[in-house]
């Protein structure tokens, strides 16, 4: 193999919630791509984020972490996704959480499969303030099976980042790249749109807001350099829209303005949204309205 041979290949990154799956993914490509929040689950889709770097193209693919506890029809569904998204890929990133290592852990672990090379990812090594601690962690994790490499990271920091890709590297695949050099997911603007929106939502309710909460978007319509956006965020409750909305719809506007200053930034181009809560309930165990709003 050549220095410029191409090379391709999927990555999974995996693990329990609230690791810094979508953190690392984001800033593996070095663009937002996959929301982000304290609220655990806050991924429910599978996302590829794609990275072209010379002749090797990275396309990782970004899971709902595995949920062990909540087993509604939206939970059983993003299980799935999980263990679906493990059966083709090249390489598989088992993200934990520096000096935390439990049963949901464990239960994840045991969920990845034989025959794949599985890369221990031990991120937020930044959060240790005693540096000393992380070689003994290593060594302890190290037992738990094969690896084909332990990498401590610090996704938010960008630490070692080069060097996880490093450890990747060897397991692309020759062959052409499925993607275009200069894209970054697999994912179009809308699904993008519905996304970043949610993610304000979470970000601005906090543990207020149960879990049970979506975004669809009704329209988008593109004019030259403008995309005009109609969305609702749907709940179970009377009372989670009106705490959404808040005191004269001031919560509800800060919402919407993040959220549209992400897509500006993210779709290089104005943006004009228009955002309405409606109820919905029952939303999360329903088969119908989850295959609606496009959960696999």
């Amino acid at each position: 193999m050549t220095e410029n041979t191409s090379l391709s290949g999927f990555i999974a990154i995996v693990g329990r919630p609230n690791v810094g799956k979508s953190t690392l993914l984001n800033h593996l490509i070095g663009q937002k791509v996959s929301i982000t929040s304290r609220k655990a689950q806050t991924t429910r889709h599978r996302i590829h984020g794609i990275l072209t770097e010379g002749a090797a193209q990275f396309v990782f693919v970004d899971t709902p972490g595995f949920q062990t506890q909540h087993t509604n029809a939206l939970n059983r569904g993003m299980n799935r996704v999980v263990t679906a998204s493990l059966r083709d890929v090249h390489a598989v990133l088992f993200v934990i959480e520096a000096r935390h290592f439990d049963e949901r852990d464990r239960q994840v672990l045991e969920l990845l499969p034989q025959d794949k090379p599985v890369i221990l990812v031990i991120n937020k090594a930044d959060l240790m303030k005693d540096k000393s601690e992380l070689l003994p962690f290593i060594e302890q994790d190290s037992v738990l099976r094969t690896f084909a490499a332990i990498v401590p990271v610090s996704a938010r920091k960008d630490r070692q980042l080069d060097t996880l890709l490093g450890a990747i590297r060897p397991y692309l695949a020759e062959g052409e790249h499925l993607y275009a050099e200069d894209d970054i997911t697999d994912r179009n603007e809308r699904f993008l749109a519905a996304e970043l929106l949610r993610e304000k939502v979470f970000r601005f309710t906090g543990e207020e807001l149960p879990y049970s909460v979506s975004v669809v978007i009704e329209q988008f319509r593109q004019e030259g350099k403008l995309r005009r956006i109609h969305a609702a965020i749907l709940v179970d409750k009377e009372a989670h829209k009106i705490m959404l909305i808040g005191k004269k719809g001031e919560k509800l506007k800060e919402i919407a303005t993040q959220a549209r200053l992400d897509m500006e930034k993210l779709f290089d181009g104005k943006v004009f949204l228009e955002v309405f809560v409606k109820v919905r309930s029952g939303w999360a165990d329903s088969a119908q309205m989850l295959k609606t709003l496009g959960y696999e």
